[in-house]
């Protein structure tokens, strides 16, 4: 585990995922500090968290995966409705005191538990995304503490249809993947990165639930996911 202290959470997420040489979307992280910029210049915060690589081996219990996720109980639908809407309020009012073009910021109730769907459009939606999708994730972890802190959430971001294109597109490259792993019981990915390696890894699992999938590196560094079956130890 490592301690973090930068100037924005961004940064913050950036440093870490440069000193643990990996992607932002494989780390366990904890917001210690938010930054402050204090009054006046005075009693300035910087922002401090804590990062830790997530484990590259699943529970052999697979059906207990989405405890940890939706470890809250199921909130009504009035309840859903008024925490989108209080979102959607904030972030509207964040991103006008950012230096952003933001035409459009629409927070919805989804069908999974505890879960909303955050849209952004804009003619700056793009910068939202950056490169290769980095700051698209730093902004989405950002989010997200602040969401499942404060009000028991999961998140998923939508920015400029990003998330629709990355995952039709990993949908399409694993399709003779799941092919491969139903005709020989197991398989694996070619060397992904960024949100495309989190976005594969998620499809996996909702689609062979039964089987072991996970995320393994290669000697270069390069993150790739294997499918096969559980390895059970007697008791």
């Amino acid at each position: 585990m490592i301690r973090i202290e930068a100037d924005t959470l961004e940064e913050a997420y950036s440093k870490a995922a440069q000193s643990l040489e990996c992607s932002v979307t494989e780390l366990e992280i904890k917001v210690i500090q938010h930054p402050s910029k204090g009054l006046l210049g005075l009693f300035k915060k910087k922002a401090i968290i804590t990062a830790v690589l997530k484990s590259e081996n699943r529970p052999l219990e697979f059906a207990k995966k989405k405890i940890k996720e939706n470890r809250f109980e199921q909130k009504s639908k009035e309840e859903m409705e008024k925490a989108a809407k209080d979102i959607e309020e904030k972030l509207k009012n964040l991103m006008k005191l950012s230096c952003f073009e933001i035409d459009s910021i629409k927070v919805s109730p989804e069908d999974e538990i505890n879960s909303v769907l955050i849209e952004i459009n804009g003619k700056d939606a793009a910068l939202l995304i950056g490169k290769e999708g980095y700051r698209y994730k730093a902004f989405s972890y950002m989010i997200y503490n602040w969401i499942n802190l404060k009000y028991q959430l999961n998140i998923r971001l939508e920015i400029a249809e990003f998330l629709k294109n990355q995952e039709e597109m990993i949908d399409r490259y694993l399709a003779p993947v799941k092919e491969r792993v139903r005709q020989y019981g197991r398989g694996q990915t070619k060397p992904l990165d960024g949100v495309l390696i989190k976005i594969a890894l998620e499809n996996l699992r909702e689609e062979f639930k039964d089987k072991y999938v996970s995320i393994k590196t290669n000697r270069e560094g390069q993150k790739y996911i294997i499918i096969n079956d559980f390895i059970r130890r007697e008791k």
